[in-house]
């Protein structure tokens, strides 16, 4: 869709003060709130019946939890908006599973009116929400040791000796700057690589490809190429 055309959003959280909060500021920067529900089951229904653009997710709910309802809404295609988990731990499980299945990040709900519209605004155009030191750590202490959530293994080899590199740098949480100044190439020449590695590991967006990175055993948690940069 068009970036001129009015961000449409779903709030699912089972408090409604959380709903009603966040409400009052996406409407106050122009952002239409398009539909709310406090349990999983209706988070689905909501996001099937106003085809918003983002979603955001309470991951403890009712009913059906923000995992599973993501999950849902994720694999109901070939309409599928970006979610948003939102979450009071920044190192939970469910946030890790929530990556892995296809979740652009996570917020705390302590975020600021600010952060919350700037992370609506970067998801609905096509980007993941990460906080690189947390996402990593998120994914370092879960990657590999949770069976169940580890749902994104893929087969490199289709990637190339370059696109390996980019894919282990974005791992880190380098920016697309920062990979372009530590490969010496452009933006454009990131963001193509970028693309193609998701491209052919079938992925959405780089929240996830960070997850297959760890889970795949190409950076190890706690090594050299796991570390903070």
């Amino acid at each position: 869709m068009s970036e001129r055309e009015p961000l449409r959003v779903v709030i699912a959280d089972d408090q409604a003060l959380v709903r009603t909060g966040f409400a009052m500021i996406l409407a106050a920067e122009g952002i239409d709130v398009v539909g709310e529900a406090a349990d999983g089951v209706k988070a689905v229904d909501e996001v099937r019946r106003t085809r918003p653009d983002v979603v955001l997710m309470d991951i403890r709910m009712p009913e059906v939890d923000g995992l599973e309802a993501t999950r849902r809404i994720l694999s109901a295609g070939p309409y599928v908006p970006r979610v948003i988990i939102l979450t009071t731990f920044d190192l939970d499980r469910y946030v890790y599973a929530a990556l892995s299945a296809g979740a652009s990040g996570f917020l705390l709900k302590d975020v600021s009116p600010e952060h919350l519209v700037a992370a609506v605004r970067l998801v609905r155009s096509g980007d993941a929400l990460l906080a690189p030191s947390i996402t990593r750590r998120l994914i370092e202490r879960f990657a590999r040791h949770d069976g169940q959530a580890a749902t994104l293994h893929r087969d490199l080899s289709t990637l190339t000796p370059r696109e390996l590199d980019v894919l282990r740098l974005l791992a880190r949480g380098l920016s697309n700057a920062e990979l372009a100044g530590r490969l010496q190439v452009s933006d454009a020449t990131v963001k193509t690589h970028v693309t193609r590695i998701l491209s052919k590991l079938g992925l959405r967006d780089r929240a996830q490809a960070i997850v297959v990175a760890y889970e795949t055993g190409l950076i190890v948690p706690g090594g050299a190429g796991g570390g903070e940069t």
